[in-house]
């Protein structure tokens, strides 16, 4: 008993899960029951399962964390720490949520049973991680000019400091999305600097001789490089839950003698801080917007046909995206863009494109957050459908920052198109480069009004409000232990520990210094224990697993992972024609027009070539068919906008001639007949592809063979592709960015 009542209690991070319904007999939801009745429902299901345990330490633990259950029920003001986590857990993910957290206990249970008191106090020391700074030492031993570029969206402070990298013998360019390395890099080489270009999952190295530009996402940050100029987009991201870590990274480790980090005003006092425990000097640089943005007095009052060429309609789930799509394509018998964030990178920019030409018939944009950065776009007007979203729980109002972040793409000075024209930027921002490099820059006379509202009046004033306030400051910096101190702490426990366990572990007992804060470890955990029971994997393995881009909110990803993981365990079998748990047949399906299910299959397919191809680069020998992982991503590409394209045709031909209530009682009978499509496809796929077409349709065995730098080429697969020779690059800890 005494063991459980000390037992080192691990907060769940494993929020991602969905609520699972009740599993016992109660007609009340688990977040209304009492604490006593809860407590005697986690009694019940433990009774259950020491009639399976044949561990005796599991035994043991189970009989005490019985009698602790018991104790609390006559007692609640004496329950031990263990209890409240139990009910938390069971509350929060039910009786998943409550295994997960019984793993954590039982090993905090035998942890307290066979470590020492000196054992508990190295840990300890381990764990102390108050002083980040020190981690770079090279760093420390230069005097840095660090500049900070501060502002709202779309006033210029982004292009100044790129004109500074523009000018540096050697610099780098770190970004929040591969959307943005891909733009800078190819900026960069159009002004005739050959520029390398690293992601988690893409490298472009520069043939030529000399090169001296690279173009990253943050966290492929290279800290132990030489740079005369380096530029940290988004430099507000560094406060961010998850990702923080990154730009923490950046600021602390980059190696550059003149460091400028571009984002919002509200990071100013973090980096002022920051600043000045590195011994760096610092200089402000404060933009105004460089076209005005106003809230519209009045919302659409719920009217979708009150839109007009150049809006954006911002909806905060894919579900609703694809119906207001499908909704103002009948109306205005047009084609509607769309972006949101499982859409892969390439295709957001192929639709952001289509909407900024003006001269097709791609009037509106409809689309998520994911618009709030990495991509240009000529949006006159900006309408939210709500002001609130789910958080993975329950909805919560939309951030103050969030809110403007998005109402800020309005009015773009420029599109990307006209940022990549020297010429244009040179007549444009003139008077710009006349200004003191500490003042605020000159509002060009080229001015394009950009409006915000909202669908529904409801919303206006929640709206109004967040536009006229400010965001709070930024006031810690986001954190994740080195991995060099995750395998000393791992050291200490015994093998069979899950990394999971090591990881809450570890993230309960940091110590830290107030300006800075832990990092949500809630993707980390999912990853390791998905791969937990794949056997031959070394702690760094796992780590690195640990580490990639797998997206585990999409259920069909864990089975991809597990492959991969045993591919690595078995030390082969990694060529993509051999896992198995790739839906390739996909490819060999025809578009199938308004299926929902259809489309994120091929969404679901693409994430899974991406985590591919980030494991090639780290495990070089095992995931050996990179070129051909390029070549197939470019096909699922390809399916995807067809299917993207083809689904628009068709509502509009439907539409054109009929009345609105006819096209809807059309579409109505069309989402029918393709739901029973979907549901008996899915009774005989079971994940793995339709069994009636073959893996060999997709690919035939003389097709597979590549030349070193290139894929297969037109003759043998169909399309022409060039892909350049890719080299590895050491990967940091922590969970690589998006695309």
């Amino acid at each position: 008993m005494e063991g459980l009542h000390s037992c080192h209690v691990l907060g769940n991070d494993h929020r991602s899960q969905q609520r699972q319904p009740s599993v016992f007999a109660t007609s009340l939801p688990r977040d209304q029951l009492s604490p006593k009745a809860l407590t005697a429902a986690i009694v019940q299901h433990l009774g259950n399962l020491q009639e399976h345990i044949e561990d005796p330490e599991y035994q043991n633990f189970i009989q005490d964390l019985t009698s602790a259950l018991g104790d609390s029920l006559r007692q609640p003001q004496k329950a031990a720490p263990i209890v409240d986590s139990l009910r938390h857990s069971f509350i929060e993910q039910g009786l998943p949520g409550l295994k997960t957290q019984l793993k954590y206990a039982f090993h905090g249970y035998l942890a307290n049973r066979r470590f020492s008191k000196i054992n508990l106090q190295d840990q300890a020391r381990v764990a102390d991680i108050r002083y980040p700074v020190e981690w770079y030492p090279k760093t420390r031993q230069m005097q840095r000019m660090i500049h900070l570029h501060v502002g709202p969206t779309n006033s210029g402070k982004t292009y100044h400091a790129l004109k500074r990298l523009e000018q540096a013998q050697v610099g780098l360019y770190a970004g929040p999305l591969r959307l943005l390395a891909h733009e800078v890099y190819t900026r960069l080489k159009a002004s005739g600097k050959p520029c390398n270009l690293i992601t988690g999952d893409e490298r472009q190295i520069a043939e030529a001789d000399g090169v001296s530009m690279s173009s990253c996402t943050v966290e492929m940050v290279p800290v132990n490089a030489d740079f005369d100029v380096a530029v940290v987009d988004e430099i507000q991201m560094i406060g961010h839950e998850e990702r923080g870590w990154a730009w923490t990274q950046a600021v602390l480790g980059l190696k550059a003698k003149e460091l400028h980090l571009c984002g919002e005003e509200r990071t100013v006092p973090l980096i002022k801080e920051l600043a000045a425990a590195m011994g760096d000097d610092l200089q402000i640089h404060h933009y105004q917007r460089l076209s005005p943005l106003k809230t519209m007095s009045a919302s659409l009052k719920g009217d979708l046909g009150s839109l007009r060429k150049g809006d954006c309609v911002l909806a905060f789930s894919k579900v609703q995206i694809h119906k207001i799509k499908r909704e103002i394509e009948i109306r205005t018998k047009k084609p509607v863009a769309v972006v949101y964030g499982s859409l892969p990178p390439e295709i957001r920019a192929q639709q952001a494109q289509l909407f900024n030409d003006p001269n097709n018939d791609y009037d509106i944009l409809v689309a998520s957050d994911a618009i709030g950065m990495g991509l240009n776009l000529s949006i006159k007007r900006i309408i939210f459908t709500t002001t609130r979203k789910f958080n993975g729980r329950s909805e919560v109002p939309v951030q103050i920052a969030q809110i403007k972040q998005i109402a800020g793409r309005a009015g773009r000075y420029r599109t990307a198109a006209q940022a990549t024209a020297p010429d244009i930027i040179a007549k444009d921002l003139t008077g710009l480069e006349a200004k003191s490099r500490t003042g605020s820059p000159v509002i060009s006379p080229a001015k394009t009004l950009g409006l915000v509202t909202t669908l529904h009046q409801g919303d206006l004033s929640a709206l109004r409000t967040a536009m006229e306030n400010q965001a709070d400051p930024i006031m810690s910096a986001g954190l994740l232990p080195p991995v060099n101190v995750l395998v000393r702490f791992a050291a200490y426990f015994p093998p069979s520990t899950p990394l999971s366990y090591i990881l809450l572990s570890l993230h309960n007992k940091s110590i830290l210094h107030p300006r800075f804060h832990l990092c949500s470890q809630q993707d980390h955990l999912l990853i390791a224990d998905t791969i937990e029971p794949v056997k031959n994997l070394t702690i760094s393995d796992r780590i690195i697993f640990c580490a990639s881009p797998a997206s585990l909110k999409d259920d069909t990803q864990r089975p991809v992972l597990r492959a991969f993981a045993e591919c690595v365990g078995n030390k082969g079998g990694g060529g993509i024609l051999d896992i198995r748990a790739l839906d390739l047949e996909l490819l060999n399906q025809q578009v199938i027009v308004g299926s929902k299910d259809y489309l994120q299959k091929l969404e679901s397919l693409h994430k899974s070539l991406i985590l591919y191809l980030w494991l090639s680069y780290r495990f070089a020998g095992i995931f050996s068919t990179q070129a051909l992982a390029f070549y197939v991503k470019s096909l699922v590409e390809e399916k995807i906008q067809q299917t993207l394209s083809q689904a628009s045709a068709t509502i509009r031909h439907v539409a054109s001639g009929s009345r609105l209530g006819d096209v809807q009682g059309h579409l109505g009978t069309l989402n029918l007949q393709l739901a029973k499509a979907d549901d008996d496809r899915n009774g005989t796929d079971q994940g793995l592809g339709a069994p009636h077409l073959p893996r060999h349709n997709v690919f035939r065995k003389e097709d597979t063979s590549t030349v070193k730098g290139k894929t297969p080429t037109k003759s043998s697969i169909g399309l022409d592709v060039t892909i350049p020779d890719l080299i590895p690059h050491p990967q940091p800890w922590g969970r690589d960015s998006p695309p």
